[in-house]
């Protein structure tokens, strides 16, 4: 991490309150469970944004507005209007392939394909740090959904209770 520049911590999912609590905007929630709640919120380069500070590095906490599938339409403006290097860059988003409420951090790799990856990566780089909170896959609940219905499906209310202890967990 450049020490000298702020950092961008990006939480991916889809605007709007019928996704709320759905499993593909899990980034969203722990960026909300970070921030202090009377954070102020502004909109820009297609984001929500607030500032704050971490252990005295400045800090931009972004929503992108995009859209998953979009959402490196959001983040490049970002980086690019507040001088953001790759390696200053954060992305905590869902991971169907790890286990619901485990995590796993790297710094770059491939998208797995997930879209909000896929289009941040196609637009920035791949070498940024990534938190990747696990969802799990239906076959991992017997469910019947298909991974589209997956994602964007809410989660019950054990479900939740273990994503809010593994948002707990995230240090930045």
């Amino acid at each position: 991490m450049q020490e000298n520049k702020p950092v961008l911590i990006v939480g991916l999912g889809n605007p709007g309150p019928e996704y709320e609590n759905t499993r593909h905007n899990v980034g969203f929630m722990a960026i909300d469970a970070i921030v202090s709640a009377d954070a102020v919120w502004n909109k820009e380069k297609n984001a929500l944004t607030t500032r704050g500070e971490i252990d005295g590095h400045k800090v931009i906490f972004a929503k992108p507005q995009t859209f998953m599938n979009n959402s490196g339409e959001s983040v490049l403006p970002l980086m690019t209007f507040y001088k953001i290097p790759l390696e200053n860059l954060v992305v905590i988003h869902d991971d169907m392939d790890i286990k619901l409420g485990d995590k796993r951090e790297k710094i770059g790799g491939t998208s797995a394909g997930h879209n909000g990856i896929k289009s941040i990566d196609a637009l920035v780089g791949k070498d940024y740090r990534r938190i990747r909170i696990g969802i799990g896959h239906p076959r991992d609940f017997d469910s019947p959904m298909d991974t589209v219905d997956w994602v964007l499906g809410k989660f019950d209310k054990d479900q939740l209770k273990t994503i809010k202890a593994v948002i707990k967990t995230i240090r930045i």
